[in-house]
């Protein structure tokens, strides 16, 4: 299933494109997503177990488990990453030939855990395009109580003053949505295997997970495979090209080792 195509029609591109970011049912079937599920949930288990309490954590800390590229150490997690049926949904979003990997993220929300708050993904990535999208795909049945992503619609193209996620980006962003009437949409359920995909620069946020089980979700983050690599505008842009690009100099394509070509 993994290197099967999933049928987009032109109306969900068209969707996509206007809004920022759309909702896609069955991705996986449950059967077929088990054993990544279970590879990055022994992941999760090891990194959990070396966090501080949530009562001690600062607000990006409480919002969830945040673990990066796990595709690079376990053989697993490298098929779902770089699985065709991802990047092709991918590029036909994106309106591109081909898509690179930018990396992956797995993200936990622990019972109990904070809010998400407002930002803009693309902060963070040296990439000169806005052709960025990120699959973000539950590994349990999950509904609005425990975390559910939520896209304030139509706002990839907001210009805001740069800012990394943050009590600041929460206040700001929130008045920024309302006073804009961006339509907010979430769904209210999702299972195991479905997705949601957005845009780098889409308003995005998550409320706290109010329920008593973990929210385990899977990113992976695409661009389109032309794409090159931005000058750092900000020390956390510098970060990701030195660890995720492989310290490709600005210019360069951002073709490196760590972001091979998917679809």
């Amino acid at each position: 299933m993994l290197s099967t195509t999933y049928q987009l029609d032109a109306n969900q591109i068209a969707e996509f494109q206007q809004h920022g970011h759309i909702y896609l049912p069955n991705i996986l079937s449950q059967e077929t997503l088990a054993p990544y599920r279970s590879a990055i949930r022994n992941w999760a288990a090891e990194f959990q177990a070396k966090q501080k309490p949530i009562a001690e954590r600062d607000t990006y800390g409480k919002a969830f488990l945040q673990m990066m590229n796990l595709w690079e150490e376990d053989a697993t997690v490298r098929e779902f990453v770089l699985a065709k049926r991802f990047g092709q949904i991918a590029a036909d979003l994106l309106g591109v030939k081909q898509v690179r990997l930018y990396h992956d993220q797995a993200l936990f929300k622990e019972p109990g855990g904070g809010l998400t708050p407002w930002h803009q993904d693309q902060y963070y990535w040296p990439m000169q395009t806005p052709k960025t999208v990120t699959m973000w795909m539950p590994l349990v049945d999950i509904d609005a109580d425990m975390g559910m992503l939520t896209f304030a619609s139509g706002s990839q193209k907001a210009e805001l003053p740069p800012m990394p996620i943050s009590d600041e980006s929460e206040a700001m962003i929130a008045q920024y949505v309302q006073d804009q009437q961006f339509p907010i949409a979430a769904q209210k359920t999702m299972q195991a295997g479905d997705a949601t995909f957005h845009m780098g620069w889409t308003l995005h946020a998550a409320p706290g997970n109010a329920s008593q089980t973990m929210r385990e979700v899977m990113t992976v983050i695409f661009m389109d495979a032309d794409a090159d690599v931005m000058e750092p505008k900000n020390a956390n842009q510098e970060a990701d090209r030195l660890r995720w690009l492989s310290g490709y100099a600005p210019g360069q394509k951002a073709d490196s080792p760590l972001n091979p070509v998917i679809n």
